[in-house]
């Protein structure tokens, strides 16, 4: 019996012990110790309203909490500051119970008027969070400012009800990311606008010490309201470390994470050494890298000419290239991504297939276009190779290499017929398929300055995508995900896209490092799950 068709509202219980029900702690896990990460950068914020880079993001996770969270090294929702939570019928009202006891670093003891906090300053206009746009659905969004969320409503210390202005099965998601975090309201306004280099929250670790230029020092929060997290007495971020440098470093034993990864040209040296590709943990991402097609210009309006351009790009080759450190893409989603389409295999490489398509279009002798790339190596260096593969099939291309912020500003005028992605490659900011579509192939995303570089819009498509957005069951999820694989597969017909490869994610940890290698290439605690690693 359908509960979901019979009740005014769907209770889903996420009661504690939460480690109990979703994670099972590693049996030979030490608690103290202290471990050094190094970056070349320094880091640009703590804020999690405003932080969004790939340096500061596992930082900010483990400096703060949201109402929901991650299994450790999975895509996995779970509570967090969520004891539990209603869902109505409708779709539209979550009932949030918040976990007791649960205190700020400063002390202080977390209630519901902190959600509600954290919430309206995220999307008030004033803050300028690039995450605002990810709460769209809260009722009260379009006009948010300094009265706040009219959608986010405290109904008791522990409790906040949030209602949304459209069911959003990715809601929960949202609740999960950074930008989510709640923070303490007489912290943000003691730190007079620098409140990312003072950061409270109720997270696993604090912070101790910031000496610009030079170090981060985390400790540990001893009244983390999960039981054992985390496991480490403290954290020291050296930034100004070149990678090269760290990486020498990690072997003579002085660094345990180097945080900007494996140097390129040190790749080939790492992975031929056995006692150095031993150190190496490999993950995938929710990541894809692709080149444009703008379906709006001539020729490639003509779906002939897009599938064959498909056609005549030899992955494997340009995998190699990055030495390997990816897979052959054959559609949007990456294959760690829910929703995505196994058994697939997309267009196959063929010269002389792409050939007779070209002929097909009435361009037996093929075309000129240009193909936009991000100037930082290797993307220059895979254009190049996509300049060659489609002059084997007729297509003369020029390369024009460019800053990042130029090679963007072209792909959102429209005036870019083929770009690569490299360098902007999309990474999903939460583990569903929706995110991968509204803003990059979506209707929407094809505005003017939007990332739908392609400008491809199919309605129907849209009205899909919608659809299965809607679906805010928890007993549709399976009906969901196909309806997202239908989505895709929809995309890859009309291929606006040239899907070239997935990255995978290759970095390097001490031999005293402890803990599953999923938490060093944690999907969403990018780069380090930093709660759950120890030393041995």
């Amino acid at each position: 019996m359908n509960k979901w068709l019979l009740s005014t509202a769907l209770t889903l219980s996420l009661a504690a012990p939460v480690l109990a029900q979703d994670y099972t702690p590693d049996p030979n896990a030490k608690s103290g110790g202290s471990i050094t990460i190094t970056y070349k950068d320094d880091v640009a914020t703590l804020d999690p309203a405003i932080g969004y880079d790939w340096q500061n993001w596992s930082m900010i996770k483990s400096i703060f909490d949201s109402l929901m969270d991650y299994v450790p090294g999975t895509t996995t929702l779970r509570p967090g500051l969520a004891d539990s939570y209603e869902l109505s019928a409708d779709g539209l009202v979550y009932t949030f119970k918040l976990r007791a006891g649960v205190k700020f670093h400063n002390g202080r003891e977390m209630t519901a008027d902190d959600v509600k906090y954290s919430l309206d300053r995220v999307t008030n206009p004033a803050t300028q969070s690039p995450g605002a746009g990810f709460f769209g659905s809260i009722a009260g969004y379009d006009a948010a400012g300094d009265a706040g969320l009219s959608g986010v409503e405290v109904v008791d210390p522990l409790t906040v009800k949030i209602t949304l202005s459209r069911p959003d099965a990715t809601f929960l998601h949202v609740m999960a990311l950074n930008f989510s975090s709640i923070v303490p309201k007489e912290a943000v306004d003691a730190a007079a606008g620098d409140f990312g280099k003072m950061p409270v929250g109720t997270g696993a670790f604090k912070l101790a010490e910031w000496t610009l230029g030079q170090k981060l020092v985390f400790e540990k929060n001893a009244d983390h309201w999960r039981a054992g997290v985390p496991y480490l007495d403290s954290i020291v971020f050296e930034v100004g470390q070149e990678p090269v440098v760290a990486l020498l470093r990690l072997q003579s034993g002085e660094v345990d994470v180097p945080g900007d990864g494996i140097p390129p040209a040190k790749f080939v040296e790492v992975m031929a050494d056995p006692v150095q590709a031993a150190q190496v943990v490999i993950g995938g991402q929710l990541q894809t890298g692709y080149i444009t097609l703008n379906v709006t210009a001539p020729p490639f309006d003509k779906l002939e000419v897009r599938k064959a351009v498909n056609m005549a790009i030899n992955k494997d080759r340009i995998v190699q290239i990055i030495n390997g450190r990816a897979i052959p893409a054959n559609q949007p989603l990456p294959p760690s991504m829910p929703g995505y389409t196994a058994g697939y295999t997309g267009f196959a490489f063929d010269v002389e297939g792409a050939k007779k398509l070209l002929t097909q279009a009435g361009l037996p002798d093929g075309f000129e276009t240009d193909l936009y790339v991000m100037n930082t190596d290797p993307n220059p260096r895979i254009a190049q190779a996509m300049q060659q593969d489609l002059a084997a099939i007729g297509v003369k291309v020029n390369i024009r290499s460019l800053a990042q912020a130029n090679v963007i500003e072209a792909g959102g005028a429209g005036t870019a017929p083929m770009i690569w992605s490299g360098g902007m490659a999309w990474i999903a900011d939460f583990p569903d398929p929706s995110n991968f579509y509204g803003p990059i192939l979506g209707c929407s995303g094809a505005a003017e300055g939007g990332w739908n570089w392609s400008k491809f819009c199919d309605a129907g498509l849209d009205a899909k995508a919608a659809q299965a957005d809607s679906m805010a069951d928890p007993a549709k999820a399976a009906e969901r995900m196909a309806l997202w694989s239908d989505v895709y597969m929809g995309v890859m017909e009309q291929a606006p896209w040239v899907p070239v490869f997935n990255e995978e994610r290759y970095t390097m940890k001490s031999d005293r490092m402890g803990g599953a290698d999923a938490l060093y290439v944690d999907p969403v605690s990018i780069p380090v799950n930093y709660d759950y690693v120890f030393v041995k």
